[in-house]
This record gives structure tokens, C-alpha cells and sequence, in this order.
């Protein structure tokens, strides 16, 4: 028999006061994503016919460049709140809860370096 009220069952089970946070960081990424995404369309769209060559002229342009790290890093951090939402949401098990969170975080943060590294790779070898 459990002798403890309600409010003392409660406590420590609520709001760890991170929602909102976590909230206006996925707004911020998806109004900074806005601007990045049409830049990226329009640009890759006036490279229909380009060789290799052009590709690079293009990325190694400064602002590109700057733009194309940009576009890159926030994707991942985006998709990375967005599946850390689905996990918390739809996976009950907690070792699961933790696993699929661990290894989202460690793919997404792999993908997103390797991302990075081709471009900065092209940017100074060419």
C-alpha cells in the first residue's frame, strides 16, 4: 500500500522547464533554414549544365562558402531537435529512449562533419 499523496508522486515527474527552449531553438533553425533552402535552390538551379570545375568556382566563392557551412550545420542541428522530439514522444522504454537519442546525436554530428569536411575539403584543395 502506498502512503504518499498525489502531489509527492508527482514531484520530479513534470516539466524539466527545457520546452520552451527547445521550442524556439527549432523555430530559430527553421526561420534561419528559410532563406538558406532558397538560396541553395536558385543557386544549384542556374548550375544545370556546370562540369565539376564550375561546381567548385562556385563553392569556393566566399559567400557560397560561408552560406553552404552555414546551410549545413543548421540542417543537422535542425533534424537533430526534430528527431530528438520523435524520440522523446513515441519511444516509452527509457534504455531505448536513450540509445535512439545517443545514436541520432552521433549519426546526425558525423554526417554533419563529413558534410562539412567535403566542402571545406573543396574549398581548399580543389
Amino acid at each position: 500500500m502506498n502512503y504518499r499523496t498525489p502531489l509527492s508522486r508527482a514531484r520530479g515527474l513534470g516539466s524539466a522547464r527545457e520546452g520552451s527552449h527547445h521550442w524556439w531553438r527549432q523555430r530559430v533553425t527553421s526561420i534561419a533554414l528559410f532563406p538558406l533552402t532558397f538560396w541553395l535552390a536558385i543557386s544549384v538551379a542556374n548550375l544545370p549544365d556546370a562540369n565539376y570545375e564550375d561546381v567548385v568556382v562556385w563553392v569556393t566563392a566566399p559567400w557560397n562558402t560561408i552560406l553552404l557551412l552555414s546551410f549545413i550545420i543548421i540542417v543537422f542541428y535542425h533534424a537533430m531537435l526534430g528527431l530528438q522530439i520523435v524520440i522523446e514522444d513515441y519511444v516509452h522504454t527509457d534504455w531505448l529512449k536513450i540509445l535512439g537519442m545517443l545514436s541520432a546525436k552521433m549519426v546526425l554530428a558525423f554526417l554533419a562533419l563529413a558534410a562539412a569536411f567535403a566542402t571545406l575539403r573543396i574549398v581548399f584543395i580543389g
